[in-house]
């Protein structure tokens, strides 16, 4: 088993962290700089930026933040929101992000994903995907979950692949601020289709919720937010505890 990787995640609305339930009702929980510095003195494996309310009039805002969080941080980070375009994409990786993530931008133009891929590397491109459960499959939602496309994830994840994504950021919308756990059977039907690294979101309220993803959900890493913006646990918790599992995780100190 290839070493698993803990990614808090930080969705970021005018510069401030925050979260919410299924992208709504959102609270502040905090400066960007501070909750990446800590999480990375913490021993966080990488970061995941979100801009959720990403637009061309607050684009400048994201890349400040960027700007300064890479400035303290030496974990890989991951930015996305908003980004439409290789130029978005060459901006926020000049500003010091490590990966962008695209979303609505890769279903709109999937010759996005590849020609991002082929400039940049597949290594910097990570296709996010949200999933909502249509009867008795998943759907591919865009515009923070508000638009269903008709895609059917497992489809639309292959293509990624074969368009050059180097990994998969997949998020459960119904289970997204719940805390009630990952949706364990979306991440295994779509981990078992694809050749890259799948990285689990939504639903994380405790530690063994990350035990779940990655054993029966078969993600190589495991995003979460609220369990750690909130002080319930932390990464170095949740790292002992997949350690005592058996499961292989980076211990830093």
């Amino acid at each position: 088993m290839f070493t698993k990787r803990i990614i808090p995640c930080l969705d970021i609305d005018k510069g401030r962290v925050v979260k919410g339930k299924s992208f709504i009702n959102l609270k502040d929980a905090g400066d960007p700089k501070t909750l990446s510095k800590f999480y990375n003195d913490e021993g966080a494996d990488e970061l995941v930026f979100l801009d959720i309310t990403a637009s061309h009039e607050n684009r400048k805002t994201i890349i400040d933040v960027v700007e300064k969080v890479s400035s303290e941080v030496f974990i890989p980070l991951t930015v996305g929101g908003g980004i439409r375009n290789i130029s978005n994409i060459s901006e926020l990786l000049y500003a010091g992000a490590d990966k962008v993530s695209i979303n609505t931008a890769a279903i709109e133009n999937p010759d996005l994903i590849q020609d991002s891929a082929s400039k940049f590397g597949s290594q910097c491109i990570v296709v996010a995907i949200d999933a909502k459960r249509v009867k008795s499959s998943w759907n591919v939602f865009t515009y923070g979950g508000r638009n269903d496309t008709g895609l059917d994830v497992i489809e639309w994840a292959k293509k990624c692949v074969d368009s050059g994504a180097g990994e998969i950021l997949l998020t459960s919308m119904d289970m997204d601020g719940n805390k009630k756990g990952y949706d364990v059977e979306l991440l295994y039907e779509v981990s078992s289709k694809v050749s890259v690294p799948v990285i689990a979101s939504g639903g994380a309220g405790k530690i063994e919720d990350l035990y779940d993803a990655i054993i029966i959900g078969s993600s190589d890493a495991v995003l979460a937010a609220s369990i750690f913006h909130y002080g319930k646990h932390s990464v170095n918790e949740a790292k002992d505890y997949l350690d005592s599992k058996g499961i292989p995780v980076r211990i830093w100190f």
